[in-house]
């Protein structure tokens, strides 16, 4: 679905769907709107591919508004797990 839009579209929904990741995961994450869009961008990336890979998008179709949340999520997840580990 994301993929009709353009790329200003995919910045603003990037951008929300960032920020709802970043607040549903409490604590300090570093960067500021460009990371959070980035962020974003790449949640709806990666539940893309996840989704097609599983087999719920058709070739033609992308991720949600919702998958691309989740997917910004997973990825905040395990930026922390990583970056947690360097700490240690």
């Amino acid at each position: 679905m994301m993929q009709d839009y353009g790329i200003l579209a995919w910045i603003v929904i990037g951008g929300i769907a960032g920020g709802i990741a970043k607040l549903l995961m409490p604590g300090r994450d570093p960067g500021g709107c460009i990371v959070t869009i980035l962020l974003g961008i790449a949640g709806a990336l990666l539940a893309g591919w996840i989704g097609k890979a599983i087999g719920w998008y058709d070739t033609n179709e992308g991720a949600g508004f919702v998958a691309a949340v989740v997917g910004a999520f997973l990825l905040l997840l395990i930026y922390r797990v990583i970056a947690g580990r360097r700490r240690v």
